[in-house]
């Protein structure tokens, strides 16, 4: 499952227990409504390092294949230098 489906999931899943308590004549409060919260603050918290995490693995890459290319360049550097 794709980051994208578990959001979509996740918050379709916060949304019919909102839904569900009001058809029940129940407000979310007292406990359960803490614990949703605490579900819905986790939710974005884990979202949050998650792209932090994305972002971080596209920075390596793009070091890596920067990385690469300057290898390319300097062992062409030797090979003239031996020639």
């Amino acid at each position: 499952m794709d980051d994208q489906t578990f959001q979509v999931k996740m918050l379709k899943l916060l949304e019919e227990i909102k839904q569900l308590s009001k058809s029940n004549g129940l407000t979310i409060n007292g406990e359960m409504g803490e614990k949703c919260e605490d579900l819905l603050k986790s939710f974005w918290i884990l979202q949050d390092a998650l792209d932090t995490l994305r972002l971080n693995i596209r920075y390596l890459q793009f070091d890596l294949e920067a990385t690469k290319k300057e290898n390319i360049v300097l062992r062409k550097k030797l090979e003239e230098r031996e020639n």
